[in-house]
């Protein structure tokens, strides 16, 4: 009895598709990170104020190993850090890099528009005290897909 070859052939044609059509963008995990909540809670909208929600309040205390990472990202809300040890290296969505040493704060745009990684390229571990501002319910980051740089 002979076998026909067509199954074959469409099953063939389907993983052939499957490799050859572009996948979508994948999110970068971060690597080296841990971190510890030190302090949230949740605050109701104030009355005249733009916002329209409740805001999550939370403070980690991060800590990036040479070598680590955060995967590229983004926030929902505002986030001010403190750099307490090592020094942070940031690429933003334009391909823009800014350090950040000991002793120094930042602040975080926020939105989708507002993609960046952080990185520890020293060889000491970099310590942040990060305090985000997060619309109610909201992860305190969003993963995305790596910036083409």
């Amino acid at each position: 009895m002979a076998m026909s070859v067509k199954p074959s052939l469409a099953a063939l044609s389907c993983v052939a598709l499957a490799v050859l059509l572009p996948s979508p963008a994948q999110a970068t995990p971060s690597s080296g990170v841990t971190a510890q909540i030190l302090f949230e809670t949740t605050v109701p909208a104030m009355t005249g104020s733009a916002e329209t929600g409740a805001t999550d309040l939370t403070l980690r205390r991060i800590e990036i190993a040479p070598g680590g990472t955060t995967g590229w990202h983004y926030h929902d809300g505002p986030v001010y850090a403190f750099v307490e040890s090592g020094v942070l290296t940031r690429t933003l969505d334009d391909c823009t890099t800014v350090v950040t040493a000991a002793g120094q704060a930042i602040t975080e745009n926020f939105g989708s528009d507002h993609v960046h990684i952080g990185s520890n390229l020293g060889e000491v571990p970099l310590v942040l005290l990060a305090f985000y501002t997060e619309p109610a319910g909201k992860p305190l980051s969003e993963d995305a897909p790596a910036v083409t740089c």
